[in-house]
């Protein structure tokens, strides 16, 4: 008595039995399909959510949150540049490098590498290279003896391993009596690291800081101070922040600015895939409209005798509102749980769907990621049960319009 006349009909309506199995059948149908599209969209979103993690964390790995760069001739001062920027709020570690380019050989095997020189007791405030070895330490490398650390590809395309040789050879060359040559310098291998990025893992080759000044001819400059931040999301704000600190001839960038292209696309693929799947949500939204329609069909009678008794139009386009929300409802409710439960379990489910089917959707030879990894955002999954939500109330519109049409006398002919 106390609720309001639409409310208390639609309700009474979705729990009442049906004179036709049918249209229960049906609803059942609508309902699972609105729950299955759910739970797979909250399900791969959170997957790609993990994967767009996992590779940012690999990438930033290696690459720092923040670089500073000085002029083309190298930066100098980079001392008081990390005593002022290291000591900055939100900044937790930084470190100088020098980058620079050769080739490295080993018997008759050649490959291209991206050369870092590195100090190995700072280079742990602004990487995870040392924790990512699989020989050696970072810290064997020490100045004056000319180690090299390799990436776990270059190292096979090389052909070497632990306390090997290999031979630099930079685009420096010295100018002699029998014309200009190439300057070569022989190596010995002291560790070798696998990051997961092949990337960094076929090209990238580091080095003491002192061997790769000396080697290139720089004195006691640095290519730039590379920082580390609390927030990796700050590093935008706070790159513009210390490019107003440091004076003129200073560059700052950020790991969005290194690596945008990348970022972009990734972000516009969870677009897509977002896109692509709420149709399927829609569809089995949409599957209301047959639902309601058979509905309005079984109920003419009911419907004829409401008007009859004073309802409105509105009235009754209300309770078929009412009473298609509470499937969809029901429906959307039931996905969001089964995809946040499948989500937050997903290394667990597949790992025995693999082991069920003797089969590996991720093989660790093919794919550096071999295991799915899943981050479960609640805004995705409030944001993707509303739409489905909206959906089902905008499936329930026509028919309920079509219920109000209800002419009296015309349903009430044949009773």
């Amino acid at each position: 008595m106390f609720k309001p006349l639409e409310l208390y009909i639609g309700l009474r309506y979705t729990r009442a039995k049906r004179r036709n199995h049918f249209i229960s059948f049906i609803s059942l149908i609508s309902m699972l399909g609105i729950a299955l599209g759910v739970a797979a969209l909250i399900t791969v979103i959170s997957v790609m959510n993990g994967f767009e993690k996992e590779l940012r964390e690999r990438i930033l790995g290696v690459v720092s949150h923040i670089t500073v760069l000085g002029s083309p001739g190298g930066m100098a001062d980079w001392q008081t540049v990390i005593d002022v920027l290291g000591h900055e709020e939100g900044v937790t570690g930084a470190a100088p490098y020098i980058h620079a380019e050769g080739m490295l050989s080993n018997g008759g095997r050649v490959a291209g590498t991206v050369l870092r020189g590195v100090l190995p007791a700072l280079e742990d405030q602004v990487s995870d290279l040392g924790g990512e070895m699989i020989s050696g330490r970072l810290d064997s490398l020490e100045a004056g003896r000319f180690g090299i650390v390799l990436g776990k590809d270059l190292a096979f395309s090389l052909g070497v391993g632990m306390g090997d040789k290999v031979t630099l050879i930079t685009p420096q060359a010295n100018v002699t009596p029998v014309g200009v040559l190439p300057r070569l310098k022989r190596f010995t291998v002291t560790g070798v690291f696998e990051i997961g990025m092949y990337e960094y893992d076929s090209a990238l080759a580091l080095m003491h800081l002192d061997d790769a000044a000396t080697l290139f001819r720089m004195g006691r400059t640095v290519t730039g101070v590379r920082l580390k931040l609390v927030d990796m999301f700050d590093a935008p704000y706070l790159a513009r922040q210390f490019a107003k600190e440091l004076p003129p001839g200073y560059r700052v960038r950020d790991w969005t600015q290194q690596h945008v292209n990348f970022f972009r696309a990734v972000k516009m693929e969870k677009t897509v895939m977002f896109v692509i799947l709420m149709l399927i949500v829609a569809v089995a939204a949409f599957n209301l409209v047959s639902t309601l329609v058979m509905m309005v069909t079984d109920k003419h009678a009911d419907i004829a005798i409401l008007q009859t008794l004073g309802s409105s139009p509105r009235s009754i386009m209300m309770i078929f509102i009412i009473q298609g929300g509470v499937i969809g409802l029901i429906g959307v409710l039931l996905g969001m749980m089964g995809g946040v439960a499948l989500a937050q379990n997903i290394d667990t489910v597949i790992p025995a769907i693999e082991s069920l089917f003797n089969m590996k959707f991720l093989a660790p030879d093919v794919y550096y990621i071999s295991e799915l990894p899943s981050d479960l955002r609640m805004g995705d999954v409030a944001k993707i049960g509303g739409i489905a939500l909206v959906l089902c109330l905008l499936a329930t519109l026509y028919p309920a319009w079509k219920a109000s049409r209800t002419q009296p006398a015309e349903a009430l002919r044949y009773e």
